[in-house]
């Protein structure tokens, strides 16, 4: 096949492929605000007003371009957990490494594609402990025209674990550096930003569920946690793993109330 008819027929493919494709736009606004947990009021940094912050959906071939705006007092950067940055790696956010940090007042605005990956990523802020409570699923479906390589879930829900100190996170990061020792451990465990019944005055506000017997349930679950490995299981029920970081898996179930271990990235705090 000659030259100019390889050329046009990437092309027509490139131009068929992106009719299937869609360019996903987003601002995140990272501020302060007034949050209330085990009954006692803190100051938090969060995107959009919303702590987790917002779920992202998509497509696996679509694109995101997400300006990300700071109005917080603190320098930061978003890193997409998990999303192969090819051929633009500028975009994965970690700060001083792919990026100077967005400044008090600034902004910078991250494009990327999502290829070949299908299932549940997050996002975070990639400065300091900032991504304690700057945080969100990302969830990516697969095309238009495929399917789940299981049966399809009745109920589809993010299950975002993570970590909350009864004080400001930057203050505990502070002072694990001026001592050199451990910072000190969180003083609860949140599903979906907030405390169980176990912890004091969070009744109200704990994550519920509420599904049908027989229901097939899709957990979408994250580990947000910026230390610790934590294990999840439902009571009384097996769960059966279908994928893990966007990538499906052989399909696996656990015994009746053994759970899994989730672990996060581990290291240093940040200097």
């Amino acid at each position: 096949m000659s030259t100019p008819w390889v050329l046009l027929l990437s092309i027509l493919l490139s131009v068929a492929y992106s009719a299937y494709a869609e360019i996903h736009y987003h601002e995140f606004q990272v501020q302060e605000l007034a949050a209330r947990r085990l009954c006692r009021n803190h100051r938090i940094v969060t995107v959009n007003g919303q702590f987790p912050g917002p779920t992202l959906e998509v497509q696996n071939g679509d694109s995101l371009v997400v300006k990300v705006m700071n109005a917080a007092p603190y320098n930061v950067t978003i890193h997409w957990h998990g999303i192969r940055q090819l051929r633009n790696p500028w975009a994965d956010g970690p700060e001083f490494v792919t990026q100077c940090p967005i400044r008090p007042g600034g902004s910078y605005t991250y494009r990327f594609t999502i290829t070949d990956q299908e299932g549940t990523l997050w996002w975070h802020a990639h400065s300091r402990w900032l991504r304690s409570t700057v945080y969100g699923a990302l969830v990516i479906r697969p095309k238009s025209g495929s399917s789940y390589p299981f049966p399809t879930p009745k109920i589809e829900f993010p299950v975002i674990l993570s970590e909350w100190w009864d004080r400001k996170v930057i203050s505990v990061l502070r002072q694990a550096l001026f001592t050199g020792a451990a910072p000190n451990v969180s003083d609860a465990l949140t599903i979906n930003g907030q405390p169980g019944d176990l912890f004091r005055c969070s009744t109200q506000g704990t994550t519920k569920l509420v599904v049908n017997q027989g229901d097939t349930i899709l957990l979408r679950v994250i580990n947000a946690a910026l230390n610790q490995q934590l294990f999840f299981s439902v009571a009384n029920h097996q769960l059966t793993v279908v994928a893990t970081d966007a990538v499906y898996t052989k399909q696996f179930a656990n015994q009746r109330d053994h759970g899994w271990a989730w672990s996060n990235h581990r290291r240093p705090p940040d200097r």
